[in-house]
């Protein structure tokens, strides 16, 4: 048997044992706005709410993803809306530090 494919095999097998030990589960995100599993209508996030809207952006102050917050879409863009009220009220800054 030449060597090239005894090395093969060994990797295969490490590759076997890499996969096995990768089974893990991914817990859904849940949305931040909904209220016991429900959105809220209308869909509107106070500008002035600023716990919330300091959670949806991060330390540089740019807005977080959805892939990242778990807001579906019409949250997302309700979120946005709110956190640029804020900022042309000068309740949260448009840059962070």
């Amino acid at each position: 048997m030449p060597p090239y494919n005894k090395d093969r095999k060994d990797r295969n097998e490490r590759n076997d044992r890499n996969k096995r030990n990768k089974t893990v589960k991914k817990v859904a995100k849940r949305d931040p706005l909904y209220i016991d599993g429900r959105p809220p209508r209308p869909m509107y996030v106070d500008y002035k709410d600023l716990d919330l809207l300091s959670k949806l952006t991060n330390r540089h102050g740019r807005i977080v993803s959805r892939r990242k917050t778990g807001c579906h879409a019409a949250s997302q863009h309700a979120v946005a809306r709110a956190i640029k009220r804020a900022r042309f009220m000068a309740l949260l800054p448009y840059v962070g530090d």
